[in-house]
């Protein structure tokens, strides 16, 4: 895999691997690897009900209640926490797939059962920030600040230090080096630009970027028009083409 220097202000790699990827050697001799991932940020979204002073603007009705309470969007996060995790925990288990659990350090502080059931279960619990917001605008002391606390949070409710991490997007030009200053971190899927993992130098350390997908992120049902037939269909056309060029 190649490895590309990376600075506080980031070099862009628009090359790659130049249409010669390596043979990544899957375990097993397998021709394609894939990472599953299940977001976990219920509690961690912003809510005037738990105390912030506006709430999560991303989500399925369009008229925003600012300055005061959202029964209608806290009601959407808390279906996931209450019914959708335990569906998803089931089909997983169902077809024995590992998957990394992304998790915000305040759901996981505030929902302990569910990082302890994953990992009970054999799941990765990963770190996907303190709260669920970008990190675009924070500074470095605050960015340091909300990377520690994740970790501490997970470390204390499952006993494992997460060793990967996801920024809601986007993250800021500081969040990979800070990372690797963290002493942690195996990896960090602030990338959404390759199919295959690569590896990068922060200072003097080799990092790995496993990166993420949108395209075939659940998210696509809040834009209309994204996925006009069943989720399963663009998932299995995806690893096709992966698979043939593996």
């Amino acid at each position: 895999m190649p490895q590309s220097p990376q600075s506080g202000t980031r070099t862009r790699d628009l090359l790659g691997y130049a249409g010669s990827p390596p043979d990544p050697r899957w375990p097993g001799a397998a021709r394609v690897a894939v990472s599953i991932v299940v977001n976990f940020e219920e509690g961690a979204e912003f809510s005037v009900t738990d105390g912030d002073p506006e709430n999560e603007a991303v989500y399925e009705i369009e008229q925003r209640l600012a300055g005061r309470s959202d029964p209608a969007i806290d009601s959407h996060f808390e279906y996931g926490s209450r019914a959708g995790w335990w569906r998803i925990m089931e089909v997983l288990g169902q077809f024995g797939a590992p998957a990394t659990v992304s998790s915000s350090g305040r759901a996981v502080e505030r929902l302990p059962l569910l990082a302890q059931d994953a990992v009970r279960r054999g799941h990765e619990v990963s770190a996907h920030g303190w709260r669920w917001e970008g990190h675009a605008d924070l500074d470095e002391a605050e960015e340091r600040d909300r990377i520690a606390r994740t970790v501490a949070a997970i470390t204390a409710v499952t006993g494992i230090r997460p060793i990967g991490w996801h920024t809601r997007s986007p993250g800021s030009v500081n969040t990979r080096r800070l990372l690797v200053e963290e002493g942690g971190f195996l990896y960090d899927s602030d990338a959404y630009n390759d199919d295959l993992p690569y590896f990068v130098v922060v200072g003097d350390k080799r990092h790995l970027v496993l990166p993420y997908a949108f395209d075939t992120n659940d998210m696509q049902f809040f834009h209309t028009n994204r996925f006009r037939e069943p989720l399963q269909k663009p998932l299995a056309s995806d690893r096709d083409i992966m698979r043939s060029g593996g």
